[in-house]
């Protein structure tokens, strides 16, 4: 008779680790960040306290973790590149809007963005792990049309990516508009045109 296939630990342990993840990005969600303890977010993923102990110092290191798994593999994100500065970004600011306006994102990312205005030691572990990575990848692509001369060489890509998201991030902020693929196109050409944008030509005949 065949000997019965044993568990796979790391596979159980897994399995476990995105329970307690999914677990403590809904209780945030469901109940803001001060009322969530390590004890919901145990009951919640159906495992011990000891077990979330093991793998994390505090509330605030499972947490943060939490919505860190939102945007795994971020670091090696690359932007399309089809050649076409404006189709590519209107595609990117698309999705962006479509991820806002997802109840499913938008509600754990919107708890984390208020805790993040009052504790800047979580604002700058954002920074590195999220954000940074994010904009680097945004402004390899920016510079790849610097190259290709359908943007101002001397473009401040810092600031351009300000212009272009700072307005998505207040309506989404304060709930002040409709998050729509029109808002997003209209965002990148205005952005676009305040630097110096120039179409790509026409490809060889």
């Amino acid at each position: 008779m065949p000997s019965p296939r044993k568990p796979n630990p790391a596979r159980r342990n897994e399995r476990s680790r995105r329970a307690v993840l999914d677990a403590a990005r809904d209780l945030v969600s469901e109940l803001g960040y001060p009322k969530v303890t390590i004890e919901a977010i145990a009951a919640r993923a159906g495992v011990g306290k000891q077990t979330i102990y093991r793998w994390w110092p505090s509330k605030g290191a499972v947490i943060f973790d939490s919505f860190l798994a939102l945007s795994e593999g971020s670091e090696g994100i690359r932007l399309p590149d089809t050649g076409d500065l404006e189709a590519d970004l209107k595609t990117v600011m698309r999705a962006t809007v479509a991820e806002f306006a997802d109840p499913v994102f938008e509600a754990p990312v919107r708890a984390l963005n208020m805790e993040i205005l009052g504790d800047s030691t979580l604002a700058a572990l954002y920074h590195e792990k999220v954000a940074g990575p994010v904009d680097e990848a945004k402004k390899e692509r920016l510079r790849n049309a610097q190259q290709a001369g359908q943007l101002a060489a001397d473009a401040d890509l810092d600031l351009l990516l300000e212009v272009l998201y700072a307005p998505l991030y207040q309506r989404w902020l304060l709930r002040s508009g409709p998050l729509t693929p029109e808002y997003a196109d209209a965002l990148v050409e205005i952005t676009l045109r305040a630097f110096g944008h120039r179409p790509a030509g026409p490809g060889p005949s």
